[in-house]
């Protein structure tokens, strides 16, 4: 729940977890890091239920879209619906044919709208979360030679490119890392957030940081 004093309609980590499918730790962090960024900001406070006091962060609507595309692109429409449903709720029913034309009219021009808004989140998300093995290997204190090398060794890269360097398939496909073109015309491997985290686990499991 969320406290009945703010102004601005917010939404926890706890519904944004129910409603991605992640880990309500996983949503923390990412809200964490986005406002680190200084791409959103949260409001926090401590729930005391039966259990152990939750503390809870909570975003308001264009933040959410942010955090949500970050976690789980495919699920912003659903956020969307999920806004567009608080606004309205309990509508009140057509009673004729002219308002039921009206009620449809105006449910296509919410999505209509909503539609520039999904799209620039997805853009900025991309360019807020895209990193390069410099920017990762800094966090971790270490070089980007240094961490390349480590990369190599957990056959991050592809091997058979020898101009530059290519993620393998499999680290593509579970969402750890992007090939994206710069504006030379060169291909450039960059990180996302999820690979970061991968980065930061394995090395560590592997007992090198």
């Amino acid at each position: 729940m969320l406290p009945t004093s703010n102004v601005t309609p917010m939404i926890s980590h706890v519904q944004l977890s129910e409603m991605t499918g992640k880990r309500q730790d996983s949503v923390k962090r990412t809200i964490e890091n986005l406002s680190k960024s200084s791409v959103i900001t949260f409001t926090q406070f401590v729930e005391k239920g039966n259990g152990r006091p939750l503390t809870v962060f909570s975003v308001n609507e264009r933040d959410s879209y942010i955090v949500v595309a970050q976690l789980c692109p495919e699920y912003t429409a659903k956020l969307v619906d999920h806004w567009m449903e608080t606004k309205n709720k309990q509508p009140a029913l057509p009673q004729t044919f002219a308002e039921a034309l009206q009620l449809a009219a105006d449910q296509a021009k919410q999505l209509e709208l909503a539609a520039p808004k999904v799209a620039f989140v997805e853009k900025l998300v991309e360019r807020q979360s895209l990193m390069n093995a410099t920017q990762v290997a800094q966090k971790l204190g270490k070089s980007a030679v240094w961490l390349n090398k480590q990369l190599a060794e957990l056959t991050v890269y592809n091997k058979s490119v020898k101009r530059g360097r290519a993620f393998q398939q499999w680290f593509i496909d579970k969402h750890y890392g992007e090939m994206k073109e710069t504006e030379l015309g060169f291909s450039q491997a960059l990180f996302t957030t999820a690979g970061e985290f991968w980065i930061f686990e394995k090395l560590t499991s592997e007992g090198v940081i």
